[in-house]
């Protein structure tokens, strides 16, 4: 997806910010909007490119130095809006979340860091819901506690809690998976 602004409705500076948001953003942004619309890339890209269109429309001042936390808030809110219309909310299928992994491998991993990767994915990919997403949005994105907060309307003490109940039970059936 290659998502280039208007020219005649969109200042230089303006043009300048979207494209290095697109740069930055669009494959994080990607990856969740896939996870939220339970693997639909299609109507993920979709959300993305409308969240895009959107900061479009945003003077660069007003999101800029949260532009991140400003797309993520606006892709999960679209995201959540074709569910609602499309009236219907679905898990993943099994072994779906180990797919829509990144394709390029890290230069030096080894087999058994990959097999421990791949059985987190599985763990994760069997918690909540809210935890799941709380969980990518942290660990995968690097979002604080605050902005994750913002994120998905949760209160920030409620964020710390759901990742502290994520972990201790990732935790647990990490310790009881047999080695």
């Amino acid at each position: 997806m290659n998502i280039e602004p208007q020219q005649n409705h969109v200042s230089p500076d303006a043009s300048s910010f979207v494209q290095e948001a697109v740069a930055r953003h669009q494959a994080p942004l990607l990856r969740y909007a896939t996870r939220l619309l339970g693997g639909d890339a299609d109507r993920a890209r979709d959300v993305v490119q409308d969240s895009f269109v959107r900061l479009m429309s945003q003077p660069p001042a007003l999101v800029d130095g949260h532009v991140a936390e400003w797309l993520f808030t606006v892709c999960r809110n679209r995201a959540h809006d074709v569910q609602r219309k499309e009236g219907r909310m679905s898990r993943f299928a099994e072994g779906q979340v180990e797919r829509l992994t990144a394709a390029d491998p890290r230069p030096g991993s080894s087999l058994e860091r990959s097999e421990q990767h791949e059985a987190m994915l599985r763990l994760v990919g069997r918690l909540p819901h809210n935890q799941q997403e709380v969980i990518r949005l942290k660990f995968q994105n690097g979002f604080s506690y605050q902005e994750i907060s913002r994120i998905t309307s949760l209160s920030v003490t409620n964020v710390g809690f759901i990742l502290h109940t994520a972990i201790k039970a990732l935790r647990q059936e990490m310790t009881a998976q047999p080695e």
